[in-house]
C-alpha cells in the first residue's frame, strides 16, 4: 500500500514538472533561448544529404569518406577566343590594334600544366605568352620614350610563308630618379579568398612591394567583401610595420561586393593624389564578384569612367576553382592598367620585385599600332594573337579611343604570319566592288617595302598623341641568322597554337618548339625559358593520345 502511495506520488510530481517546463518555454526570455539555439544549428547542422555509395553500390559512411574524395566543383570561367584570320593585303591593307603588356595567362598556362592538367583553350592568350619574357632590344635613345625594332624571316611552321617580328622596348627609369607613388591595395576578402594560393600568398606578395617602396611613397588598404572598407588609411611607407601589420590581420570570409570596393579605393587613390606622382590601384582578387555592381558589363563601365581621374590600375588574379579570368582581363584592358596571376611566390617575386619598375611605373599611354601592308609584295597577312585588342582602323587617329600602357623598360613583341604576293596559298576575299577598283599604284610595284608601320602614343602629362613611322623591307634574312629574340618568340607562338589547337599551327609540333627553343634560349639569368621548356616537355606528355 504504502509503495503504490508513493508511486502515485511520483506520478503527480513528474507531471508537476512537465508542466512546470511547458510553463517556462512559453516566457519570453525562453524565446530568445530557443531563437539563439535553432540560429546556431542553422548554420553549424549541414543539409541532410542522400546515402554515398561506391561503385558496387554498398553504402559509404561519412567516416569512409576524406575530403579528397568529395569532388570540388569548377567555376573558373575564359571568354571564348576567334582567332584572327589571314586578311587580303589588296582588300584589307590595314591591321590596327593596342599594345598589350599583361601576361598573365602564361602564368595561368604554367599553373595547370604544373598540376598537371592542359589549360583551356580561353586560357591561352599567345601574345601574353611571348610578353611574359624579356628580349635585349635595342634601348631608346632619341626623344621617344621607347624604340622599336624589326625582323623578318621564314616561318618555321610553313616553310612558305614569312614571320614578321615587332619588338618594342620601353626605356627605362633612373633609379634615382623614381616619381613618388600613391598606392592602394584594394584586396578581395570574401570567403572565396581563404585558401592558401590566394589571401596567404597575397599577403606574403604585397609584402615584397612594401620592401621596394620608399620614404615618399605611400600605402593605403582596402577591402571588400560583403561591404567595402578601409583598413589602413593612406600612410608613409616608411611605416613598414604599420603596413604590414595591417596586411597580416586581414582574414577571409563573406561574399564579395567587388564594385563598392573599386569605387571606395579609386576615391581614396583620388584623395591622396601625387601631381604628377605614380598613381594606382592594385584589385587582388580571384574575380569573383557576386554581390552588387557585379557583371562583367558594370564592372568595366564602371572602371572606364574611374580611369578618367588620372589613377592607373593593377589586377592580380589568384587562385583556382572559380577564377574568372575573362573578366579582369576587361576589366584591366578598361583600366588604363595591367594584369598578372600570380600562381606562386616566385611569380609574386618576378611582378613586386625584378619587375617592379615596369610594372608600376607608366612611361607612355595609349599606344597603337597600325601596318599598313604593300600588296605588291604581300598577298595576305594574319596578326598572331591580340585578338582582344584589335582595333579599327579609324580609331589610329583618334585621341579619344583607349589603348594600352608601356611600363618602364617593359618589351611589347608582336608577330604577323605573311603570305609573300605570288603564292598559291588560298586566301578568302570577298566578291569584286561594283563601284570601284582596288587597284595596286605604281610607288607600291616599284617599291621593295613589304609594309609601313605607324606608332602613336601619349605622353604621360599629354592627351594628344605623337606619331612615328617607319618603312620597313625585307632583307631575306636566313632563319638560323635570326635573332635569338626572333626564334624563341616563334617557339612560344607555336606552343600557344598547339594549346589552342590552332587551325592556323602548321607542321608545329611539340619536339619543334622544344629544339627551337632550346636554340635561343641565350643567357636566361632568371631561368624563365628554362621553365618554358619543362613546361612544352610536361605538355607533350599530358598530350598523347
Amino acid at each position: 500500500m504504502k509503495t503504490k502511495h508513493f508511486n502515485s506520488i511520483a506520478i503527480l510530481f513528474f507531471l508537476f514538472f512537465i508542466f512546470s517546463c511547458n510553463s517556462t518555454n512559453n516566457s519570453p526570455k525562453s524565446d530568445e533561448l530557443k531563437l539563439e539555439t535553432e540560429v546556431y544549428d542553422v548554420r553549424t547542422t549541414p543539409m541532410e544529404e542522400k546515402s554515398k555509395t561506391d561503385v558496387n553500390g554498398q553504402v559509404i559512411s561519412d567516416d569512409d569518406v576524406s575530403d579528397e574524395d568529395t569532388p570540388e566543383m569548377n567555376t573558373e570561367e575564359y571568354d571564348k577566343i576567334v582567332e584572327n584570320p589571314f586578311k587580303d593585303a589588296k582588300q584589307n591593307p590595314l591591321s590596327t590594334f593596342s599594345i598589350d603588356v599583361d601576361n598573365a595567362s602564361y602564368s595561368n598556362i604554367r599553373r595547370y600544366l604544373t598540376g598537371n592538367e592542359m589549360p583551356p583553350k580561353g586560357a591561352v592568350r599567345i601574345e601574353e605568352m611571348i610578353n611574359y619574357f624579356d628580349y635585349d632590344y635595342p634601348n631608346p635613345t632619341g626623344e621617344h620614350p621607347f624604340n622599336f625594332m624589326t625582323e623578318i624571316s621564314v616561318c618555321p611552321w610553313n616553310k612558305a610563308n614569312k614571320l614578321l617580328h615587332i619588338g618594342i622596348q620601353g626605356k627605362k627609369l633612373n633609379y634615382e630618379d623614381l616619381k613618388p607613388s600613391n598606392l592602394v591595395f584594394l584586396i578581395d576578402v570574401s570567403g572565396s579568398m581563404s585558401d592558401a594560393n590566394k589571401l596567404p600568398l597575397l599577403k606574403k606578395a604585397f609584402m615584397m612591394l612594401v620592401d621596394q617602396l620608399d620614404d615618399r611613397d605611400k600605402v593605403s588598404i582596402v577591402v571588400y567583401a560583403g561591404a567595402a572598407g578601409v583598413v589602413l588609411p593612406s600612410t608613409s611607407a616608411s611605416q613598414k610595420d604599420k603596413i604590414k601589420k595591417a596586411l597580416n590581420n586581414l582574414e577571409a570570409g563573406g561574399s564579395t561586393a567587388g564594385g563598392e570596393g573599386i569605387i571606395l579605393a579609386y576615391d581614396i587613390a583620388v584623395k591622396n593624389l601625387i601631381k604628377d606622382g605614380n598613381n594606382r590601384v592594385i584589385l587582388a582578387t580571384d574575380g569573383d564578384f557576386n554581390v552588387g555592381q557585379s557583371s562583367t558589363s558594370s564592372m568595366v563601365e564602371l572602371i572606364e569612367e574611374k580611369r578618367k581621374s588620372g589613377v592607373y590600375l593593377t589586377i592580380l588574379g589568384l587562385g583556382m576553382g572559380n577564377y574568372k579570368d575573362g573578366r579582369m582581363e576587361q576589366i584591366s584592358n578598361a583600366g588604363n592598367g595591367n594584369y598578372f596571376y600570380i600562381d606562386n611566390i616566385k611569380e609574386a617575386e618576378k611582378v613586386f620585385v625584378k619587375q617592379m619598375r615596369a610594372n608600376m611605373f607608366t612611361i607612355a599611354k595609349d599606344v597603337k599600332i597600325q601596318i599598313e601592308f604593300n600588296p605588291a609584295n604581300v598577298k595576305a597577312y594574319r596578326l598572331i594573337g591580340y585578338e582582344n585588342r584589335v582595333m579599327a582602323n579609324e580609331d589610329f587617329n583618334n585621341d579619344l579611343k583607349d589603348a594600352g600602357e608601356l611600363g618602364a623598360g617593359h618589351t611589347v613583341t608582336a608577330i604577323y604570319e605573311i603570305i609573300p604576293a605570288g603564292s598559291s596559298s588560298n586566301v578568302n576575299t570577298t566578291d569584286p566592288l561594283k563601284y570601284q577598283n582596288t587597284n595596286v599604284n605604281d610607288n607600291a610595284l616599284n617599291s621593295k617595302d613589304i609594309m609601313t608601320i605607324k606608332f602613336r602614343y601619349k605622353p604621360i602629362n599629354s592627351d594628344k598623341s605623337i606619331l612615328i613611322e617607319k618603312e620597313v623591307k625585307d632583307s631575306n634574312l636566313a632563319f638560323d641568322k635570326t635573332s635569338n629574340n626572333f626564334r624563341f618568340t616563334a617557339a612560344v607562338a607555336a606552343f600557344g597554337m598547339i594549346l589552342r589547337d590552332s587551325e592556323f599551327k602548321g607542321t608545329s609540333t611539340y619536339d619543334m618548339i622544344i629544339e627551337l627553343a632550346k636554340a635561343s634560349k641565350g643567357a636566361d639569368t632568371e631561368g624563365y625559358r628554362d621553365e618554358f621548356i619543362r613546361l612544352v616537355e610536361i605538355a607533350k606528355l599530358l598530350d598523347k593520345k
